[in-house]
């Protein structure tokens, strides 16, 4: 029998993905290496990209992690009311980890995990609505677009410092140049971190998308 290796046990796909997350929570994206890595699971530089390889292996690991935590929708639910669960649930995980996002830029999110716990079942009830399967990839896009746009657009775990960087930038403009923003900047800047704006959004996209057979 092989033996097993104590630093493979400690650095285990999910241990690594809940040590990266918790750094690119608590310090930020600049934070995140293989050496912060493996001091916090307190195994080799080696150890842990042995389990990832590189960067871009590390951020698909914790994507995965998280899209493990998608809930299971309700069969009995509508098509409207299934959707809005399925991005809703996807929109919570995506601000609670801004640094994560700030990392993947334009990376596809296509692991198995979220294939299997958002697309495929998105796609297949929407189907089964009586959408085409281009209509059904289309609804799908729109609204996964706006899901990782307002989710990536400010930090919304420091809404206090997004509003204070925003008011500062709109003050500092030019009011001949802009007097919508200028004269308008408390109303403007309430709705750069109100999660309503997303929510409102996602729920239009799904009544216009809405299959007649639903």
């Amino acid at each position: 029998m092989p033996r097993r290796s104590p630093a493979l046990d400690r650095a285990t796909p999910g241990a690594i993905a809940e040590a990266a997350l918790w750094i690119l929570d608590e310090e930020g994206p600049g934070a995140l290496s293989f050496r912060a890595l493996a001091e916090r699971l307190d195994v080799s530089h080696a150890t842990v990209q042995r389990r990832c390889v590189d960067l871009a292996g590390l951020l698909d690991l914790c994507t995965e992690h998280l899209a493990a935590r998608l809930p299971d929708i309700p069969p009995t639910a509508d098509w409207a009311e299934a959707t809005e669960l399925r991005f809703s649930a996807f929109y919570r995980l995506l601000v609670a980890h801004p640094g994560l996002l700030v990392l993947r830029g334009g990376r596809p999110w296509l692991g198995r995990q979220l294939l299997a716990r958002l697309v495929e079942p998105a796609l297949a009830d929407s189907v089964a609505a009586g959408m085409s399967a281009a209509e059904a990839m289309t609804a799908y896009r729109r609204m996964y677009l706006l899901t990782l746009g307002s989710a990536a657009f400010v930090d919304h775990r420091d809404p206090a410092g997004a509003t204070a960087a925003s008011r500062a930038a709109l003050a500092a403009l030019d009011p001949a140049g802009f007097p919508v923003l200028s004269a308008g900047i408390a109303d403007v800047l309430p709705a750069l971190t109100d999660h309503e704006v997303y929510y409102g959004a996602l729920r239009q996209l799904i009544e216009a998308a809405r299959p007649a057979a639903s």
